[in-house]
């Protein structure tokens, strides 16, 4: 099947591209200017943009969790567990409570993408404790959001708003994540014989290879 030859073959070389695509938060707008609506929708943005295209890494962990199971149904669940434990380590980390060295959290973000790529491969279904190591996981990318947050800043004036604008443009990145999934992959491979063969084992093979460049990346 051509789209599956595609997906088999280029994915591994486009992940290799991925690196180069990044860029860093930019807050281009003075906020004392805007009105209370701007801001929400600005900080809203920056979460979005957090996700796509900035966010290589986390797409590649929701990628990862789509998948294993590839029904909108499974990766909902598991998206709802991520949700709930990252909003709680961004609201802990926004408000000063927990503050790790981003030496150590990002690293660690990369090895929670080459756990989950690498129980793609050996494992032959998905597990109900699976939501219980992503929720662990989602705590530890709730860290990664809040340095990103926390270089852009928060006004004083509307800092809980802003902080829930930027966690819903984070959802809706994930979201967008999860349907462009299933509609290039799903939708069309998701009940064949062959989709571990030949579309979860190589793509969980480069999305794994790509996190342990990562997690070398960030120790140095």
């Amino acid at each position: 099947m051509p789209s599956v030859r595609l997906i088999r073959y280029l994915l591994p070389a486009a992940l290799l591209l991925l690196p180069g695509l990044a860029a860093a938060h930019v807050l281009d707008a003075d906020l004392s200017k805007l009105s209370r609506t701007d801001v929400f929708f600005t900080y809203l943005r920056l979460g979005y943009t957090h996700i796509l295209p900035l966010g290589i890494d986390h797409v590649l962990f929701v990628l990862s969790l789509y998948l294993l199971e590839p029904r909108l149904k499974p990766v909902l669940w598991q998206a709802t567990a991520f949700t709930v434990a990252h909003s709680i380590t961004l609201g802990l980390a926004m408000y000063g409570m927990v503050s790790p060295p981003a030496s150590l959290v990002e690293p660690l973000i990369a090895l929670s993408i080459l756990f989950v790529a690498i129980e793609n491969i050996v494992v032959e279904q998905l597990n109900p404790w699976r939501i219980v190591v992503v929720f662990g996981f989602g705590l530890l990318h709730g860290l990664g959001f809040a340095g990103a947050l926390t270089g852009l800043g928060l006004p004083q004036a509307m800092f809980v708003e802003s902080l829930v604008a930027f966690n819903v443009g984070v959802e809706l990145g994930q979201i967008s994540v999860i349907l462009l999934a299933w509609l290039l992959i799903g939708r069309w491979t998701a009940n064949k014989p062959w989709y571990k063969r030949r579309v979860l084992v190589p793509a969980s093979v480069a999305i794994g290879l790509m996190a342990a460049y990562w997690t070398i990346e960030r120790l140095s």
